[in-house]
C-alpha cells in the first residue's frame, strides 16, 4: 500500500485561483509547494480589529477609523486629486487621492459613512491618510476583523490581499498538519503544536503583542525558530554520521618526516599546536576520512599545523592538495611549505591559472605522475585537467570563502576506488562556540587556542585623518630607530584598478613628505614575481616603509616591522582589520596600529573600531562582527550556498542550541523517520550536504 501524499508537498496551483502566470510570481518569493506558503511569513502586522476616535489616532501609526464624508473636491495643483474630507464625534481627517474614477467621486458624497484603514499623517493644514483602503458603510453592517492582518514580503504582481488570500487557502487546503515533534518534546520544551502556530502566525488574536512576534519571542514563532534549528543541527549531524561512514586511504603511523621538520625548526611549537597535530594524526589513522576544522586566531600557527598533517600523507605515498581564496595567500603557502619540505627532499608544486601556460603544463605532469607531493594553488586545483596519481588529504584554507560544489569536485577528484581524501579546514576567523556548535556540526573540531611565546600587545588608537602630519611625524621616528613600517590604503570602490590608484597617489605623497626613508609599493594588479621581489627587499629590511592594498592581509611575516597605519580604515571589516593588524606585533618590539579614518563615523563603523582599540581577541572580536554583521556575511553563506537560516537568527536564538541538540537527540531516538522529513521540511537543497 503506497504512503499517502503529503498535501504540504503539493504545489501551490493546487490552491484555488493560482495558475502558471501567478505560479511564476510566487516562485520569485521562492514559493512553489503549499508548505513555502504558509512558511512565507509576515514582515508585519496592521490591527484592523477596532475602530479608532479620529482625534485619539496618532501620527505615524496605521488606524482604522469610520466617519462620515463632510465634502468631497477635486483639485488641481501640481498634479490632480480628490480630497475628502471625513469626520467623527471627536475630530476630522482629510483622505488623499491620486488615482481615482468619476465612480469613486460620486461615491464619497456628502453624509456617506465609511471606514478607512491607512497611515495617519501631518498634512499642510491638517492629519492625513493618502489613498487609504476604505469600505462604504450601508444600513447593513460591516463586519469587523476578528485577528489581526499580516503583511508578508511581496514582489510585482502579487498583492497582499492575495497572499493573505492564498495563505488562509493553504491553511484549510491543509487541516491536519503533520507535527514532526513528537507531543512529549512539545510538552517538555513548551512547544505548541505546529498547526496552532502557523494558525497564531498568520492569524494573531488581537491581544497578541505583536512585538513579541516579530522579534522572535512569541511562543508561536518559537516553535518555528526551534524547528528550523532542529532540522539544521539534525543534517549536519546526519552528514557527520555518514562521513564516518565512508572508508578512507590508509595512513601509517609512522611520523619520521614530522620529527625532522620539527629538528630543523628554529622555534618550539606552542601547547596548542602540539595538541591538534596530535589530533590530526590521529583522525588520519582512522578507517574513514578526517573532516577537521582547525581555527586559530591570527598568526597562531596554523599553517605550520597543516604542513605536519601533510608530512603524515606524505609518508604513506600520498599526495597532498592544499587550496586557498586568493593568490597571495596561496604563494605564501607555497613560499612556506617549500622552506620546511624542501630540506625533506619533497617535491613542492605550484599550480598556477591556465594564463601561465608553460609553467601549467609543466605542474600537471608532475602531478598526474607523482613526483609532486604536494600541490598548492587557488581555484585552478578545480580544474577538470588538474589529476592527482594518489591524493590523500586536502587542506583548504579559509574555507568559508569556497561554495559547496567546488569542496565537493576537489573532494570528488581525490577519491581513490570507493575510497575518500582526508580533509583538513583552516579558518583564522574565530568562530564563537555557540555558533560553530551549529555551523559546523558535521565536523570535528580543533581550535589552537594560544599565541607563540613572544607576541606583543598591539596598541591600537583610532586618529581622524585631518591629523595625517602627526602620523608621517611619527613614521620617520620609527624608521630612524631601524624599525618597519605598513602604510595600508583600503578599497576606494569596488575596482581595483581605482584600489591600486589610491595606493600608488599615497607612496608618492609619503615619498615627497619623508625623502630619508626608503618607501616600495605592493599592491593586487602586479605579478607574482613582482609582488614577491618587493615583499623580500621588505622582510630584508631594505625598504623601510611598504605602502600596500589589502593583499598583505594574509601570510606576511617581518617581525621588525612595529608600525602599521591603515587608511579609511571604517571601510573595512572587523575581521579583516583584526587580519591586518595581526602582520605587526610579530618581533620582540613594542608595536602599534592606527586606524585612520573620515569623520565622521557611521554607527557600525564606530563600533568596529572601538573593539579593535579594546580587544585583541580574535574571539571577542569575532562574537562582535556576528553580532554587527550577522553569520551569514561574515561566512560568506550568501555567495556560496551554505546553509541558511530562514526563520531562525543564529545571535538571537543561541541560547536555544543546548535545547535543540537534546531535543534533536531524542527525535532521532523516537521517530528516525521523521529527521529526514524535518530537514527536507527547512533545507531545500539538503542533498546537496550529503556530499559535502
Amino acid at each position: 500500500m503506497s504512503e499517502p501524499s503529503n498535501p504540504l508537498l503539493e504545489s501551490v496551483t493546487s490552491l484555488k485561483g493560482i495558475g502558471t502566470q501567478m505560479a511564476e510570481r510566487l516562485a520569485k518569493l521562492g514559493i512553489t509547494t503549499v508548505q513555502d506558503l504558509l512558511f512565507h511569513l509576515p514582515s508585519r502586522y496592521q490591527d484592523r480589529t477596532r475602530i479608532y476616535p479620529i482625534a485619539y489616532a496618532t501620527i505615524g501609526t496605521e488606524v482604522l477609523i469610520e466617519g462620515t464624508v463632510v465634502f468631497t473636491d477635486i483639485i488641481f495643483r501640481k498634479r490632480r486629486m480628490m480630497l475628502c474630507h471625513i469626520e467623527d464625534d471627536t475630530a476630522r481627517i482629510l483622505l488623499r487621492f491620486f488615482y481615482f474614477s468619476s465612480a469613486q467621486q460620486t461615491k464619497l458624497s456628502s453624509g456617506t459613512k465609511i471606514r478607512c484603514f491607512g497611515e495617519i499623517r501631518q498634512g499642510y493644514q491638517q492629519r492625513e491618510m493618502i489613498h487609504p483602503e476604505y469600505k462604504i458603510l450601508d444600513e447593513q453592517a460591516v463586519e469587523m476583523e476578528n485577528t489581526l492582518t499580516p503583511s508578508y514580503p511581496a514582489t510585482e504582481g502579487v498583492q497582499q490581499r492575495t497572499l493573505r488570500r492564498l495563505t488562509q487557502e493553504a491553511l484549510l487546503f491543509t487541516p491536519d498538519l503533520e507535527d514532526l515533534i513528537p507531543e512529549n518534546i512539545r510538552q517538555h520544551y513548551q512547544l505548541p503544536s505546529l498547526q496552532s502556530a502557523l494558525q497564531t502566525i498568520h492569524n494573531p488574536p488581537p491581544e497578541t503583542v505583536v512585538a513579541d512576534l516579530l522579534s522572535g519571542q512569541h511562543p508561536a514563532q518559537k516553535r518555528l525558530i526551534f524547528e528550523e534549528m532542529m532540522a539544521h543541527h539534525l543534517s549536519l549531524s546526519q552528514l557527520k554520521l555518514q562521513t564516518k561512514q565512508l572508508p578512507s586511504l590508509a595512513i601509517n603511523k609512522s611520523d619520521t618526516l614530522y620529527q625532522k621538520l620539527l629538528a630543523q625548526l628554529p622555534f618550539t611549537l606552542t601547547g596548542a599546536q602540539t595538541r591538534v597535530i596530535q589530533e590530526l594524526f590521529e583522525d588520519m589513522q582512522q578507517p574513514s576520512p578526517m573532516h577537521r576544522l582547525v581555527q586559530g586566531d591570527v598568526g597562531s600557527g596554523k599553517t605550520l599545523v597543516a604542513a605536519a598533517a601533510a608530512l603524515f600523507a606524505i609518508e604513506s605515498d600520498l599526495q597532498v592538495g592544499l587550496i586557498a581564496p586568493t593568490e597571495i595567500l596561496a604563494e605564501q603557502h607555497y613560499q612556506n611549505f617549500r622552506d620546511w619540505l624542501e630540506p625533506l627532499n619533497l617535491e613542492v608544486t605550484w599550480v598556477p591559472g591556465k594564463k601561465h601556460a608553460k609553467q601549467h603544463r609543466s605542474s600537471l605532469e608532475d602531478l598526474a605522475l607523482g613526483i609532486t607531493d604536494i600541490a598548492i594553488g587557488t581555484h585552478a586545483l578545480f580544474q577538470k585537467d588538474v589529476q592527482f596519481n594518489q591524493l590523500g588529504l586536502i587542506i583548504v584554507d579559509e574555507q568559508h570563502r569556497f561554495g559547496v560544489d567546488q569542496r565537493l569536485a576537489l573532494r570528488e577528484k581525490g577519491k581513490q576506488g570507493e575510497h575518500y581524501p582526508h580533509q583538513l579546514i583552516m579558518t583564522a576567523t574565530p568562530i564563537p562556540r555557540t555558533l560553530a556548535m551549529t555551523t559546523c556540526a558535521d565536523l570535528d573540531y580543533s581550535v589552537i587556542d594560544e599565541l607563540p611565546p613572544g607576541r606583543q600587545v598591539i596598541k591600537t588608537v583610532a586618529i581622524a585623518n585631518t591629523r595625517r602630519d602627526e602620523i608621517i611625524t611619527r613614521i620617520q621616528a620609527i624608521c630612524d630607530q631601524g624599525r618597519q613600517v605598513y602604510w595600508v590604503c583600503t578599497l576606494i570602490e569596488e575596482s581595483e584598478a581605482l584600489q591600486c590608484q589610491a595606493a600608488e597617489q599615497a607612496c608618492e605623497l609619503l615619498q615627497e613628505n619623508l625623502p630619508t626613508v626608503s618607501i616600495d609599493l605592493v599592491h593586487g594588479r602586479m605579478n607574482g614575481n613582482q609582488k614577491d621581489a618587493v615583499m623580500q627587499m621588505f622582510k630584508k629590511g631594505k625598504t623601510q616603509l611598504l605602502v600596500a592594498t589589502t593583499v598583505i592581509e594574509v601570510g606576511v611575516d617581518v617581525p621588525n616591522a612595529s608600525l602599521m597605519i591603515i587608511e579609511n580604515a571604517e571601510r573595512l571589516g572587523l575581521s579583516q582589520l583584526h587580519q591586518l593588524r595581526g602582520r605587526v606585533g610579530r618581533g620582540k618590539d613594542a608595536s602599534s596600529c592606527v586606524l585612520l579614518y573620515q569623520p565622521p563615523l557611521s554607527e557600525t563603523a564606530y563600533r568596529r573600531i572601538n573593539a579593535l582599540r579594546e580587544t585583541g581577541d580574535g574571539f571577542e572580536i569575532a562574537r562582535i562582527d556576528l553580532d554587527i554583521r550577522g553569520p551569514g556575511e561574515v561566512f560568506g553563506t550568501r555567495q556560496t550556498g551554505e546553509l541558511r537560516f530562514r526563520i531562525a537568527d543564529l545571535m538571537r536564538d543561541q541560547h536555544l542550541l543546548p535545547q535543540v541538540q537534546q531535543a534533536s537527540l531524542a527525535l532521532q531516538q523516537q521517530d528516525p523517520n521523521a529527521v529526514e522529513k524535518l530537514i527536507q521540511r527547512w533545507i531545500h537543497r539538503a542533498d546537496d550536504y550529503v556530499n559535502v
